[in-house]
């Protein structure tokens, strides 16, 4: 099928379907077929369709709603103003546009849907990252606490303020300059999260060497780099002309630069990132060039802006809140031991342990909200819940 977006079409069932008829939305799927009978493509792209380990069962509720139970009334009938087609929901969603609890709720149960791979993946994963980062972080931290301390000799600072000072500014440094160490990691999870959610969408469970086998997520990792460059060079050229113009003498021109460029360099990281956000789902599930799957999903985000900002937005935040439980804890224990041992490596260490299932969480919840908004947007504007109804039925 052809996208109304698109001039070329991707693989079967993530290929847009055809639009809508004119004036409303296109017409519901027939019933399912009874089970044996000859059914449709997956409705997945990539990976390969995986067997499914205990499938839903056959679809119920395609005929007329029930009557409520006490009334004695008989159940409404087809085309009566009683009467309307019940949701198929074979997996974590039903197959409809979504709201915002759904999308939330959703998410929580593509993690239960397939632990193995949400969470025993996220885990392994971000543990390995993080580990390398936090070795890397401390010999950085030791670099830099060991020229800070020379530095702060020299000027005359007690031996307490040296240690403080060394101490922050070293820590803080480490992960400045470790931080795009993450970058791949996270974009590769992410990529291989979203696959998971996509099957659980249809009530499959994929298998984690079947998550391992699509090759797609190379993708991700470019397209994380390609962030990470872009944000470096917006802040790059910030910070040049704020330079330029104090050296310059234009003090006045340079905070008013600084300020006025923050903001406009916010406001554009908030844009863009909205813009793309559907990009991950669409390089990882249809299958087309890298690309012709980044403008795709630039023109799915049109006229979704502001919906797609306030879920994603409202979903970091409660991921924020969750991560203090962790953070502030072993922010607290690693204060406490550092004062006690007087070693900085023991707050770089419990600092890691925290970060490691902060991000956990993180990565893995904000995967999955990111698939369901894109599966929701598809549902809104493409009818994708049709597609998907009949690779359920086929499934049965």
């Amino acid at each position: 099928m052809t996208s109304p977006q698109d001039d070329g079409a991707g693989p079967a069932g993530w290929a847009s379907p055809a639009g809508p008829p004119a004036g409303g939305r296109a017409t519901p799927p027939p019933p399912p077929a009874a089970p044996g009978a000859p059914g449709g493509a997956s409705s997945w792209g990539e990976p390969p369709t995986p067997p499914a380990w205990g499938g839903p069962a056959a679809p119920t509720g395609w005929g007329p709603a029930a009557a409520p139970p006490g009334t004695g009334a008989a159940p409404p009938v087809a085309g009566t103003p009683g009467w309307h087609l019940p949701v198929l929901q074979p997996g974590i969603i039903p197959l409809r546009p979504l709201g915002l609890g759904e999308i939330l709720d959703g998410a929580v149960r593509a993690i239960r849907a397939n632990p193995a791979v949400m969470f025993g993946l996220s885990a392994v994963v971000v543990t390995v990252a993080v580990a390398l980062q936090t070795l890397v972080q401390l010999y950085v931290s030791s670099l830099l606490g060991m020229a800070l301390g020379d530095a702060a000799l020299e000027e005359g600072l007690s031996s307490a303020d040296t240690a403080v000072m060394s101490e922050l500014l070293s820590t803080s440094g480490g992960q400045v300059l470790t931080q795009p160490l993450l970058v791949p990691v996270t974009s590769v999870l992410t990529g291989l999260l979203i696959v998971s959610v996509s099957q659980s969408v249809l009530g499959r469970r994929v298998a984690l060497r079947e998550v391992w086998r699509t090759r797609r997520v190379w993708f991700l990792v470019g397209w994380g780099l390609l962030q990470l460059l872009a944000s470096l060079l917006a802040a790059a050229l910030g910070v040049g002309a704020v330079v330029a113009l104090a050296a310059a003498g234009a003090t006045g021109a340079a905070v008013a630069t600084a300020l006025l460029g923050g903001v406009a360099l916010f406001a554009a990281l908030v844009w863009v990132t909205t813009r793309t956000l559907l990009v991950p789902p669409a390089l990882m599930l249809e299958g087309k060039p890298f690309w012709s799957s980044v403008a795709r999903a630039w023109r799915l985000t049109r006229g979704s802006f502001w919906r797609l900002l306030g879920i994603y937005v409202l979903a970091n935040l409660l991921v924020l809140a969750l991560m203090y439980l962790f953070v502030v804890p072993a922010g607290m224990v690693a204060g406490l031991v550092s004062l006690s041992s007087g070693s900085d490596d023991i707050t770089v260490l419990v600092s890691a342990v925290a970060q490691v299932l902060g991000m956990t969480l993180s990565t893995t919840f904000l995967a999955a909200v990111v698939a369901l908004l894109y599966v929701d947007v598809r549902i809104r504007r493409e009818g994708l819940d049709l597609e998907l109804a009949r690779a359920a039925a086929a499934d049965a």
